[in-house]
């Protein structure tokens, strides 16, 4: 087992390459060990290389109603009335802590999605 540091795109691919070869070693084998390692190395890099922002919270929105299959209305015992969802939907108006809580137990979006600042259109 020869593990290094992941300092640079070389050694990132490098490792994948290794990952994919011992990717199915047994648990408390040599080579598990070193999968075991390679994964925290890997993941480590790609943290600080690659990392992902959170979407727009309006976005995450439209988009766990899309998988939900939920219209517009469907919201609006969430947020509110009908206009009010219009409204929040096009960022026209902002979300409120309550709505954000109510979207959170009711649509299961996570709160530091929901509160990430976004810009209002007028």
């Amino acid at each position: 087992m020869e593990i290094r540091p992941i300092k640079n795109m070389e050694d990132y691919d490098k490792a994948l390459e290794r990952l994919e070869l011992i990717f199915d070693a047994k648990k408390g084998t040599e080579e598990g060990d070193e999968l075991e390692i390679l994964t925290i190395l890997i993941d480590t890099y790609e943290k600080e290389n690659f990392p992902i922002d959170f979407p727009d919270p309006i976005e995450a929105v439209k988009f766990r109603m899309e998988q939900l299959n939920m219209k517009q209305k469907d919201l609006a015992a969430t947020i509110g009335f009908k206009s009010r969802v219009s409204e929040v939907l096009n960022k026209k108006r902002k979300l409120t802590l309550d709505m954000i809580r109510k979207l959170h137990e009711e649509l299961n979006i996570p709160t530091n999605i929901l509160i990430k600042e976004y810009q209002i259109v007028e």
